[in-house]
This record gives C-alpha cells, structure tokens and sequence, in this order.
C-alpha cells in the first residue's frame, strides 16, 4: 500500500475554465506521496471531462449531486487518508513545491497547523501578495492574537488530519462563510500553529466569484459570527480578541452593502449587524479595532446611520 502523507482535497462546480490549472499543479507537485481527492459537487459543464482525462493513480475522483461546498469538504475528509490535509478551491492552484515544503516545516516541527503566505489573483492577472503576520510556534491559548493574524479561510493552511478527526471538526453546511468556524475551531484545538514564510498559494479573484457577489445571503455572515463565539467561549484567554474578530468582521460586511445588489437586503443587513453589536458587545465602540482605524474610517463605522449614508452615496456616485 502507497505511502500517503498528504490528502489533497478539491471541491469542484463548474469550473471548467480554471480546471486544468488547478488539477496540473497537483500532480506536478515535487512532493509524491500524496492523494489527490477530487469531487464533482454536481457540475453541468465539462468539469467531469476535464477530470477524466487524467490519468494519474493519486487522484481520487467522486461525484456527488450538487450539495453545497460545506458537505463537499466534509465528504473529502470522510475519505482522506494522508497524515495531513491541504484544501485547495478548484479555481485556484500553487507553486508545485508546495507539499513537498509544508510537509517537511510540519513534520520538523510536529505542528498541528501550518499557516502559509498566499497571492492574490485577479482575472486581469495581476497579483498581489498577502503576507500573514509572522508569529513563533505556539497555540490559541499562548498566543491570542492569533486569531486575528491568521485569515478564517480554509486554503493558505496545512492541517493535521489527527486534530480534525479527533475533536470531530467539521464545515459548516447549508451557510455561507461556512469555513470560518472550520478554521476557528483548528486553531482552537491545535497545540503547535506555524508558520511558513512563503506565498504558495494563488487564489484566483474573478467576477463571479463568491468574493465578489453580494445578495441576501450576507445574514448568513452574523450567524457564522454567533457559531465562532460559541464555540470559542470557553476559552477566556481569547475574549477581547474574539470580540475584536466579531466587530472587524461585521464593520466589514456593513461596508460591503454599498455593492449590494438590493439595497433593501443592505439596509436590514446593517440594521441586525449593529443589533447584534449592541447585544453581544455593548461596549464595541471603544474596541482596539476603531483605534487602528483611521478617523474617518471609524466614524463612518461605528455609527449605523453614518454607515448608511456612506453605502448609499456609494451606491448613487457608482
């Protein structure tokens, strides 16, 4: 039986455009003993053609009805066998030595979470590197801050498959945002975080993309909020920067209504993002977040009807 020290998991739905990419930096990776684990969420495109004609032993290909990217990632890691686990969206791809570089950082390290630099990608080609704060090997409860300088999303990350399955993490289903608590819930439970100061990851930023689209699904976002808290609760080191988290996610949201496609959804969305605000952390406005922002930035953010107006201006100058 083959070796397997990384399982390599790619949610796919109609990106037959982006697909080739993806897949080609897979198996070209330097690092050979990996698992490629490929599942068609219900694609009505040439996303199933396209995984077909390759012909390659590591790759794992399953296809499902379309049940949503949560489920899908779940279903990967049901069937993952490597040690650890690499998340990789079908319309992004990375540097080929990627694996080989993680692996090597991780198992030196015995870290339970590796967090790495990224670009990002933009259909006109452009890219732009994101660096992640630099941080020493240590954990949620040693470090706090650390749930502010690593990025909620699933992708830039090397995960220990014995964490995820011991302490039954999983995506969240049937929401949008579904893989921050994913992320919050790792770095809760992770012993040794580290960090690898390198930009192996591209993540493509086109015009449809989940990134650019704004519609009534944004209130998932408030309760994806109300689920890290929760599950965060218990751990008291964590509290001021849990509260942090919660109002830099919200005043970010508040602020993206102004491309939202029904303004009347952007409105109720401030409404009940300020509300939870005044509930969950009455005091927010004298959170560090507002202090590192600019002046006009936080008056336009802390205050509903400012953030309003600011939206509807936007929405009337565009």
């Amino acid at each position: 039986m083959k070796k397997t020290d990384i399982s390599i998991i790619v949610p796919i739905y109609n990106v037959e455009k982006y697909l080739n990419r993806c897949i080609d930096s897979l198996i070209n990776q330097t690092k050979k003993e990996i698992e490629i684990i490929l599942i068609n969420d219900g694609s009505t495109d040439t996303s199933e053609k396209i995984i077909k004609s390759y012909k390659d032993d590591r790759i794992k290909y399953f296809k499902n009805k379309n049940q949503g990217i949560g489920k899908t990632r779940n279903f990967g890691i049901d069937k993952a066998k490597g040690k650890y686990i690499l998340f990789v969206d079908s319309d992004d791809y990375i540097d080929i030595k990627t694996c080989e570089l993680l692996f090597e950082k991780a198992e030196n390290e015995n870290l339970d979470l590796l967090v790495y630099d990224f670009y990002r990608e933009f259909d006109n080609k452009e890219l732009k590197e994101e660096k992640i704060n630099e941080f020493k090997t240590s954990s949620l409860k040693e470090n706090p801050k650390l749930l502010l300088d690593i990025n909620l999303s699933p992708w830039n990350k090397l995960y220990k498959s014995e964490i995820i399955k011991k302490n039954s993490i999983k995506f969240i289903e049937n929401l949008k945002y579904e893989d921050a608590p994913f992320v919050a819930n790792m770095i809760k439970n992770s012993k040794r975080i580290g960090k690898l100061n390198k930009s192996l990851y591209y993540y493509v930023i086109h015009n449809n993309s989940e990134t650019t689209v704004r519609d009534e699904r944004v209130f998932d976002i408030i309760k994806i909020i109300d689920i890290i808290r929760n599950s965060l609760k218990d751990v008291r080191e964590v509290k001021e920067e849990l509260d942090t988290l919660t109002i830099y996610m919200l005043m970010n949201y508040n602020i993206q209504q102004r491309v939202q496609k029904d303004w009347s959804v952007g409105n109720k969305f401030i409404d009940e993002s300020f509300d939870y605000l005044n509930k969950n952390i009455p005091n927010y406005k004298d959170n560090v977040y507002f202090k590192q922002r600019n002046m006009l930035k936080s008056i336009i953010e802390k205050n509903k009807s400012i953030s309003k107006l600011y939206c509807r201006l936007y929405r009337l100058w565009k």
